[in-house]
């Protein structure tokens, strides 16, 4: 396994991470499976395990918090605060007021002492950056946390946040968790220039786009569950029907091609791609079962060489990503003020 510095935080990774989200209710709701999971990934090298508070409600970091304990030294924990994890109104967001519930919480789910990466999972506009990096300063200071970043933020937010640090004196953005793959390039063009500038690593998750690089997508239908759980929930990103999905549906035709006629699985090429950007700190992995992790280790030792990199680029150009709902960016940020006539 390949280790690389997450941005100028001196901390080294894993160039493979563990997702977290296939943990609990929302894939895999078994307990001991799960904790297998996690096990092996660390034997097979991996160091970088990443959650949120919102995945499957807590039960993910509670399932990660059992799988590592007596190992949690070696582990780069990393989870994310944000959304809504209550009736409450105020039990979400990026205030000091929820931050300082959140972490508390977190903590006691994973079972640690502290974190190391605690992330910003989205923007929120009615929220002062300023207010977010002081509270996650605070929290520094305290042996809470060692470290914060931030998830699918725009490279313009990211700028303003880093502006704030400076002029406020608090902590930086040390790292962004922005989505990337073969058929979602879009970082490409600015995102991560403006990671390496700032000297911020880059995790990236989705590499198999949510499962149209897996090998085993179906575009019309399939009986797998979780194919359809997604088509039901994110028609925009699934649904064939949609003109920007005929266009992935094309380019994966030319990706199977490229990959049989270069001896590389499809998975293994969509991975390698990811990982092999240069301001990609890790790419995350995200298996709901035992067989998925171990169909995808051997993407860590996969290169790319720079005929196939040259084909990448010929069936999706760089900085390109073909359904803009891949972007991962929310709706919410389109609704911003600055983004609408007065």
């Amino acid at each position: 396994m390949e280790y690389r510095v997450l941005g100028a935080s001196g901390v080294r990774v894993s160039a493979l991470g563990l997702g977290g989200m296939g943990f609990g209710r929302w894939a895999n709701s078994n307990a001991g499976d799960c904790a297998a999971i996690i096990r092996a990934a660390i034997d097979a090298g991996i160091n970088l395990i990443d959650t949120a508070d919102v995945y499957s409600h807590g039960e993910s970091e509670q399932f990660i918090g059992r799988a590592i304990e007596g190992r949690r030294d070696g582990v780069v924990l990393a989870t994310k605060f944000h959304h809504s994890m209550g009736p409450d109104v105020n039990m979400q967001g990026n205030s000091r007021r929820w931050i300082t519930r959140a972490v508390e919480d977190s903590l006691r789910r994973l079972g640690t002492d502290w974190i190391d990466l605690y992330q910003v999972h989205r923007p929120d506009p009615g929220t002062d950056i300023a207010e977010t990096l002081e509270a996650l300063t605070d929290l520094v200071r305290a042996g809470k946390i060692r470290m914060f970043g931030c998830s699918t933020f725009r490279p313009h937010e990211i700028i303003e946040a880093q502006w704030a640090a400076r002029e406020r004196q608090t902590g930086r953005l040390v790292s962004e968790q922005p989505p990337y793959s073969l058929l979602a390039r879009g970082i490409e063009a600015d995102l991560l220039p403006v990671c390496a500038e700032q000297k911020m690593g880059a995790i990236t998750w989705s590499p198999l786009a949510g499962g149209w690089l897996s090998g085993h997508f179906v575009p019309e239908g399939g009986t797998d569950a979780a194919q359809i759980h997604r088509r039901r929930r994110n028609a925009s990103r699934f649904d064939p029907a949609e003109a920007s999905n005929q266009q992935k549906l094309a380019a994966l035709d030319q990706f199977h091609s490229l990959a049989a006629d270069s001896g590389i699985p499809l998975p293994h090429l969509a991975v390698a791609f990811a990982k092999n950007h240069p301001a990609v700190s890790s790419v995350l992995l995200g298996p709901r079962s035992m067989e998925q992790l171990t169909s995808l280790l051997p993407a860590a030792d996969t290169m790319l060489t720079p005929d196939v990199l040259d084909a990448v680029d010929d069936i999706v150009s760089p900085g390109t990503t073909i359904n803009p709902a891949d972007a991962g960016w929310g709706a919410n940020a389109a609704l911003r003020l600055a983004r609408r006539r007065r």
